[in-house]
C-alpha cells in the first residue's frame, strides 16, 4: 500500500487544545466520570434498574414517540412490567434466551427491557438477513421463546423448516396493527400481557452489571453472522458517556433514532444516552433520506442517531433553505468520512458531533467527547496501533519476535488488551472467540484483541479511522463478510472459483462489495440473470456485489491466499484490465457491462449508489 497514504500528519491533535478541552470536561463532570469507572467493580446497576430509576424521576415525561403514539417513562415501565412478569409467569429465568425478530417499534424496546429486568437474554436478530444467513441466525441462539413481528412472518416462515425447534419453545406474533392475523401454533402476545401487573419484577435486583443483556449478530471477520455478546455495562456506558457526558440530555431534548435496534449505535448509544437524561426517543421505522428532516422537524428532534453512510445521503440532496430550519444541536454516531465532516456541520448548521468508534464484541470505544474535528475521539482503554504488513495480512513482529507501534500520524491495525474492564466477552462460538485474539504482542503472555481495522494515530490518544481490513468491508451501514458473500457466490453452478472485496465509490461512505470470478465452462453461456436471482435469495440486498469481474485466473501469495490487495487497489477500473466488468446500477434489476461511459459517470459522483 501506498507509504504517502499510511501516513498524513494533518490530523495530529493539538496538544494544548487537548489539555484545555480535557480539563474543561473534567471540572464539570468529575463526579460523573468517577461513577463511569467504578461501575463494573459495583456491579450493582443494569439496564431494567436504569429504567426503573428513570419512571421514577421522569414519570410524566415522555419516554417513547412513534408514529403518533407517546409513552411517558411511567407508562413505558409499566408496560415493561407487565411483559416480565408474564414471562417470569412461563418459568423465564436469569441465562434464558429470548430470540426477537422484529423491526424498529416501541413494542421492540419493551421486549428487550422486559427480558432484561429477568436476567435473560434478548437474541436480537437482524431482520435484513435471508435465507441461509437468517436461519443460521435463528438457530445458532436458541431460544425459550421466540417472539417475531407480524411484519416479518413471512421472512420467518421462508426458513422455518429449517430452524432448529425444541420442544418446550413457546412461540408468539407481537402484532404490527389490529389486522395481523395470528398463525397456529403462536400467541398474540398483545394480548397475553394484558392482565398481568405493572409493579416492577423483584428479579431486577438480583441482576448485575457485567452480566449479558443481548446478543447482537455481527458478521466478524469470517463466516456466517455470529453473535456477539452486550452486557448491561454496555447500556450503562451508554446512558453516561453518551447521555450525560458528551452531550447533556435532558427531558428538552428528543433524540431520533432511524437506525435499526439490531446495531448498536441504536441499541447500546443512542437509546440508553436519550434516557439517561429523561429525553424522548422518537423511533423511525428506517432511514429515508427524502423523509428524514421532515421526520426531524415532525419529532421536534434536537439529536439524531447516526451512521456515516446517512450522512453521505443527506449531503447528496440538493441544497434547500430548510437545511438549517431545525433544533438539532448535536449528532451520535459512527463512521462520519472526515472529507464530508466539516462541510456537514455547516451546511446543517450542527454544532457537536458525537463520533464514536467500537465493535459489537468488544468491549472498549474511542468517543469524541472533546468535540474534535475529524477523528473517533479519545479511548481510556488499553489500547495500540500496530504495524501491518499489507502483503502478508497480519502484524508485523520485529527480530524478538513482538509488534511494534506505529508513529504520530501513521495507520496502524488496531489491538485492545484484554484484561480487567476490556476483557475480551466472546462470541457464543468459542472458536471464533480464539480467532480474534493475539498472543504475546508487546511481551509474553499478554493478549490482545485484534478489531481488524485500520486506523491512524493522531496522538492525544485520539484515532482516526482508516480502513477495514481484507475479509470484511463496510455498506449501507452493515458489515459484510467476504468470506460468507464468496461461499454463496462459490454454490453457484458456473462459478469455479470467486474473490469477494471492497472497493470505494466516489460520494459513498464504507466501501460496495466487488467480486473477481473465474467461471467453470464458457463464459458466453454464463447466465448473469440467473446468477443475481441466485444471489438475491441467498443475500441481504447489501452484501450483494455492486460489481464483477470475470476473470482467467487469480494470483495467490506464496502462503496460498488470494491476493485480494491487487484487486482492490484495481478497483473496477476499465482502463487497467481487459476483463469484462459488470455493474449492478441502483434501481437496476440485472447486471450491466461496465462501459466508458458508465464508468465516467460513477467517477463523477453522477450516480448515486
Amino acid at each position: 500500500m501506498d507509504e504517502n497514504i499510511l501516513k498524513d500528519t494533518s490530523c495530529i491533535i493539538d496538544k494544548r487544545e487537548y489539555r484545555k478541552r480535557r480539563k474543561a470536561l473534567f471540572s464539570k463532570h468529575n463526579d460523573l466520570i468517577r461513577k463511569i469507572l467504578d461501575a463494573p467493580f459495583e456491579n450493582k446497576i443494569s439496564w431494567g434498574s436504569i429504567v426503573e430509576d428513570c419512571a421514577q424521576k421522569f414519570h410524566d415525561k415522555i419516554a417513547i414517540k412513534f408514529e403518533g403514539r407517546v409513552l411517558t417513562y411511567k407508562e413505558f415501565n409499566e408496560l415493561v412490567n407487565k411483559h416480565a412478569n408474564y414471562f417470569i409467569s412461563l418459568g423465564l429465568k436469569k441465562g434464558d434466551i429470548v430470540e426477537v425478530f422484529m423491526t424498529n417499534r416501541t413494542e421492540l424496546l419493551v421486549i428487550i427491557t422486559a427480558v432484561s429486568k429477568i436476567g435473560a437474554i434478548s437474541s436480537i436478530i437482524n431482520s435484513t438477513l435471508v435465507g441461509k444467513s437468517l436461519s443460521h441466525a435463528l438457530n445458532k441462539t436458541p431460544g425459550k421463546f421466540i417472539i417475531v413481528g407480524s411484519e416479518l412472518l413471512d421472512l420467518f416462515n421462508s426458513v422455518k423448516n429449517n430452524l432448529d425447534f425444541s420442544k418446550d419453545q413457546q412461540h408468539f406474533i407481537c402484532p404490527d396493527n389490529e389486522l395481523a392475523s395470528i398463525p397456529r401454533k403462536f400467541s398474540n402476545l398483545n394480548q397475553v400481557v394484558e392482565d398481568f401487573p405493572v409493579i416492577n419484577p423483584s428479579t431486577t435486583s438480583s441482576v448485575r452489571t457485567m452480566e449479558p443483556f443481548a446478543y447482537v449478530f455481527t458478521s466478524g471477520t469470517t463466516g456466517l453472522p455470529k453473535a456477539a455478546v452486550r452486557t448491561h455495562y454496555g447500556m450503562f456506558g451508554g446512558a453516561y458517556s453518551y447521555g450525560l457526558l458528551m452531550t447533556d440530555m435532558s427531558p428538552e431534548d428528543t433524540v431520533y433514532i432511524p437506525l435499526p435496534f439490531f446495531h448498536t449505535t441504536a441499541l447500546s448509544v443512542a437509546w440508553p444516552a436519550a434516557f439517561s437524561g429523561g429525553a424522548s426517543v422518537a423511533i423511525g421505522r428506517k432511514f429515508s433520506v427524502s423523509k428524514f428532516w421532515d421526520e426531524i422537524r415532525r419529532y421536534d428532534a434536537t439529536i439524531f442517531a447516526y451512521v456515516g453512510e446517512m450522512c453521505t445521503y443527506l449531503m447528496n440532496q440538493p441544497p434547500s433553505p430548510d437545511d438549517k430550519n431545525h433544533k438539532v444541536r448535536a449528532i451520535i454516531g459512527n463512521g462520519l468520512r472526515t472529507e464530508i465532516w466539516k462541510d456537514f456541520k455547516k451546511r446543517f448548521n450542527i454544532d457537536f458531533i458525537g463520533e464514536f468508534y467500537g465493535q459489537s464484541e468488544v468491549p472498549a470505544v474511542f468517543i469524541n467527547l472533546l468535540n474534535f474535528d475529524c477523528t473517533l475521539g479519545m479511548c481510556s482503554s488499553p489500547y495500540a496501533l500496530v504495524k501491518y504488513d499489507f502483503d502478508e495480512e497480519k502484524p508485523m513482529r520485529n527480530e524478538q519476535g513482538f509488534m511494534e507501534r506505529v508513529d504520530l500520524g501513521e495507520v496502524g491495525l488496531l489491538l485492545f488488551e484484554s484484561k480487567g474492564t476490556t476483557e475480551f466477552p466472546g462470541y457464543v462460538n468459542k472458536k471464533a472467540t480464539k480467532a480474534k485474539l493475539l498472543y504475546d504482542v508487546f511481551t509474553k503472555g499478554d493478549v490482545w484483541i485484534n478489531t481488524g481495522d485500520l486506523l491512524r494515530e493522531q496522538g492525544c490518544n485520539h484515532a482516526q479511522f482508516f480502513d477495514r481490513l481484507g475479509d470484511t468491508f463496510r455498506w449501507k451501514g452493515h458489515n459484510v463478510s467476504t468470506m460468507e458473500v464468496e461461499k454463496i457466490l462459490n454454490t453457484y453452478k458456473n462459478v469455479r472459483i470467486s474473490c469477494v472485496y471492497g472497493v470505494k465509490i466516489p460520494g459513498t461512505s464504507g466501501s460496495a462489495g466487488m467480486a473477481s470470478i473465474i467461471v467453470a465452462g464458457e463464459f458466453s453461456k454464463f447466465d448473469l440473470k440467473d446468477f443475481h436471482l441466485h444471489l438475491q435469495s441467498n443475500l441481504p440486498s447489501y452484501a450483494i456485489p455492486k460489481f464483477l469481474r470475470f476473470r482467467i485466473s487469480l494470483e495467490t501469495t506464496p502462503t496460498l491466499k488470494l491476493k485480494k490487495y491487487k484487486l482492490k487497489g484495481e478497483e473496477y477500473d476499465i482502463n487497467v484490465t481487459e476483463d469484462p466488468i459488470y455493474v449492478l446500477l441502483p434501481n437496476k434489476s440485472d447486471y450491466e457491462l461496465l462501459t466508458k461511459d458508465i464508468y465516467k459517470h460513477i467517477q463523477n459522483n453522477k450516480i448515486n449508489f
